[in-house]
């Protein structure tokens, strides 16, 4: 998978998986926060939680146009990265106001749309030299699953910082307190009943770690110390993203000479010899422009539906959803189960390999037993039945995409081999059918149940939620869909942008995304007024429409390099 590929492709790999840890890691918690901190309710929160992703995606068409015309690609890269550890830096500060919050994502906006485009631009750039340019698409996937490496951890890194800050103040976490804790700080502010004092006071007393050091004295202490105590531990997570995002600097930096020579403005580029700058014609300009144009209203509703991953699926696995699990499920939310199981997986595929050597079959063997046993002795110290955060739901998505990446690429090199693998606008299709049937699961599970509009925080007894079964089952249909759709599409713009607009065409992919990351929050309002499956529904009709207009448009992008 790895063999015939530049080497700096993987300092940009390494260098993404850090920024992109970080992203996760604040992405893991951000409506979580902004919900606990400040009591918004979901309309407010998707709001802001739109707004913010629409800055990220979209201002990549401002650093596209900075890195083409002025300052470079890797020059606007590295503005990019220092911006965003400023920007995480101050997310992390405990007790900032909502206004100090809005400059704070700003910057990292800005950051990460000097760095994310022009990366994906300067990925491209490896693939234009002739003797690359058939890895092309297997390349994005390589590098689409580095981005998946540190999105799978990020959510655990959140968790753990979370639990231990609340663990120190004496507490546990609880998803039922935070929004019933705004409730009754609003209600006894304005002089109005609580009728759910019992029920929190008993939450209260369930929280409080015996022993560890905070004593209960009334419903307002607490609630004001639980709401204070939460936010704090997911403001030190913003920190964990601004130390990853150091070492993305770090690596960048240090390893340039992999790819400084591809890092040239099309302007320099062509005054040199020896170069693979290629000169379009006005015919082709526009023909390929006009292709990535389509594919670029296709690519809003895609990334409108998939970002519910943040937004309403979030919502979904903190209220509807089972808040304990038995130990096998348990498994799976557990990274010191769930990692030496997959070394014990990779040391089976490494021990049985036809065409391994006897010292990776060695390795195979080592890891299949050093993996058992601590696997073993993680899942032996489980209870019958565990706790489950949240957050924790997130890491689903990007361990799906680095373990099917290598059976994705394998299906479509085994395609190639026969003469029959799909093209790139092809692969983008499918992978919009498959994400309308990845909501279609949603709309079934969600049938019947309280819709948002009727939800009363902490009222929805556990014997009314659903297994998490559900929300991983959509993860991985949405996974394989994203592995067809997204790194494809990258890869398609870096073939089909005209050289002097490649930096400019990746922001345009990004700016895309970032119309369809607004929507992914403009859309709360429904959430909040529908029923939870016609929410879905909504979704998968929308997936659809744009998989036939794919379709229908096939032979325009098909034929969008073609002279």
């Amino acid at each position: 998978m790895f063999k015939g590929h530049p080497k700096g492709l993987f300092v940009f790999l390494f260098a993404n998986m850090g920024e992109r840890f970080g992203y996760y890691t604040m992405m893991a918690i951000f409506i979580l926060f902004m919900q606990a901190k400040f009591g918004l309710d979901a309309k407010a929160a998707g709001y802001i939680y739109g707004t913010f992703l629409f800055g990220i995606y979209f201002i990549p068409l401002l650093g596209g146009i900075i890195a083409d015309k002025f300052l470079g690609f890797g020059k606007t890269i590295t503005l990019g990265i220092i911006l965003m550890i400023g920007g995480y830096f101050m997310l992390a500060q405990p007790g900032s106001g909502l206004e100090f919050i809005y400059l704070s994502l700003g910057i990292v906006s800005i950051g990460t749309g000097f760095f994310k485009g022009n990366l994906q631009a300067l990925v491209g750039k490896l693939y234009d030299d002739a003797k690359y340019t058939k890895f092309r698409d297997s390349a994005f996937n390589i590098f689409y699953m580095g981005i998946n490496i540190g999105a799978f951890f990020a959510p655990s890194a959140a968790q753990a910082m979370s639990n231990y800050i609340l663990g120190k103040g004496g507490l546990t976490y609880s998803a039922n307190i935070p929004n019933m804790a705004h409730a009754y700080l609003k209600a006894t502010a304005s002089g109005q009943p609580f009728d759910k004092a019992e029920e929190l006071t008993n939450l209260a007393h369930e929280s409080i770690v015996s022993g560890g050091g905070y004593q209960f004295t009334n419903l307002t202490d607490f609630s004001n110390y639980y709401i204070d105590t939460l936010s704090q531990s997911y403001s030190y997570g913003f920190g964990i993203a601004a130390i990853s995002i150091f070492v993305s600097l770090v690596i960048f930096l240090v390893f340039r000479k992999t790819y400084k020579h591809v890092d040239i403005m099309h302007k320099h580029a062509k005054q040199k010899e020896n170069t693979n700058t290629v000169e379009l014609t006005a015919k082709q300009n526009k023909k390929r422009l006009v292709a990535l144009s389509l594919l670029f209203i296709v690519n809003i509703f895609f990334w409108m539906a998939f970002h519910q991953n943040g937004f309403t699926l979030t919502i979904f696995a903190r209220d509807y959803t089972f808040t304990e699990v038995s130990s096998f499920t348990y498994i799976f939310f557990d990274l010191n189960a769930l990692l030496p199981i997959i070394a014990a997986i990779i040391g089976v595929v490494l021990l049985v390999g036809k065409n391994n050597s006897g010292i990776w079959r060695g390795v195979g063997a080592v890891l299949i037993v050093i993996g058992s046993i601590v696997a073993y002795y993680s899942i032996s110290s489980f209870n019958s039945t565990m706790p489950i955060t949240p957050m924790i739901f997130q890491h689903f998505n990007p361990i799906f995409i680095v373990f099917l990446t290598p059976v994705v690429i394998g299906i479509f090199a085994a395609l190639n081999k026969k003469g029959i693998e799909p093209s790139s606008p092809r692969k983008i299709g499918i992978g919009l059918f498959i994400a309308a049937a990845s909501f279609l699961i949603m709309v079934l599970v969600s049938t019947g149940l309280v819709s948002q509009k009727d939800f009363i925080p902490g009222a929805l007894a556990d014997a009314m939620r659903v297994t998490p079964y559900w929300l991983i089952a959509t993860y991985f249909s949405l996974t394989i869909s994203e592995l067809f759709y997204s790194p494809i599409g990258i890869s398609f713009v870096s073939k089909v942008a005209p050289p002097q607009y490649s930096g400019l065409m990746q922001g345009g992919w990004l700016g895309s995304t970032a119309i369809g990351n607004l929507l992914a929050g403009l859309i709360g309002p429904f959430w909040e007024k529908w029923e939870m499956w016609q929410f879905f529904l909504l979704l998968v009709v929308m997936l659809l429409i744009s998989a036939v207009f794919i379709f229908t448009i096939m032979k325009t992008l098909e034929s969008a390099t073609e002279d």
